[in-house]
């Protein structure tokens, strides 16, 4: 009996099939990114991490999750945005994995594809600050709360109208932001950093859509179409 929406078994759904070769492709711009595979689930990454406490998927389970095919799940986790960039899991794996910088492709894939943990819009700020710095060349703390709290909760905005009242008076926060001098310039240096971020010549490799697994990067495997 077919159920509808549900892929057979060993196939991915076409959301998930798109997630996964969209993340294969950030992660092949990262050197020896293809280390993942020797990932042996040995928790060292998690019991590393300082702030594993504060997540909902551990490092280990992200690999877990990305092998059982849910990219999804990873992508709607608290860790990747809660994950601190301190590099212990980086720098303690015993199979070489880069765990941080796969980490940061997950957050870039999530930013595009718009997938944000629900009740947790740490994302907000972010968003919030890069508008600021490009807008000023430099941040306003008044304005990064203005812009955060009114895209979460704009009524716990007017908790913190005291306390700027009280810093603006005493001098420790500007009421209005000023721009730097060159601001065009700058905005040409943080733009120039956008392109020399990562390598722009890779590899190109043979995908296997719908394969689950280290199977989609595996050129040796061949998988057969499901017959309806």
């Amino acid at each position: 009996m077919k159920i509808d929406n549900i892929p057979p078994p060993g196939r991915l759904s076409q959301t998930e099939e798109d997630l996964r070769e969209s993340f294969l492709r950030q992660i092949e711009l990262i050197p020896n990114s293809e280390k993942i595979k020797s990932c042996i689930q040995c928790g060292t990454c998690t019991g590393s991490c300082p702030v594993s406490y504060a997540m909902d998927i551990s490092p280990r389970e992200l690999i877990a999750l990305f092998r059982a095919g849910d990219m999804e799940a990873i992508l709607k986790s608290k860790t990747i945005w809660v994950c601190a960039s301190c590099y212990a899991c980086q720098t303690r794996c015993p199979a070489g994995i880069k765990i941080t910088d796969i980490i940061y492709a997950m957050k870039r894939l999530a930013m595009e594809k718009n997938l944000y943990p629900p009740h947790f819009p740490v994302y907000a700020m972010q968003k919030s600050f890069v508008s600021i710095m490009n807008s000023y060349g430099r941040l306003h703390e008044a304005r990064l709360l203005i812009y955060y709290f009114m895209k979460t909760n704009p009524f716990k905005l007017l908790g913190f109208t005291p306390l700027g009242l009280r810093m603006a008076k005493r001098g420790r926060l500007a009421y209005l932001p000023k721009k730097i001098k060159d601001l065009k310039g700058f905005r040409k240096i943080i733009k120039k950093a956008e392109e020399m971020d990562m390598p722009t010549v890779k590899d190109e490799k043979q995908y296997i859509k719908g394969a689950v697994g280290y199977g989609a990067v595996d050129k040796q495997v061949i998988l057969e179409p499901t017959k309806q």
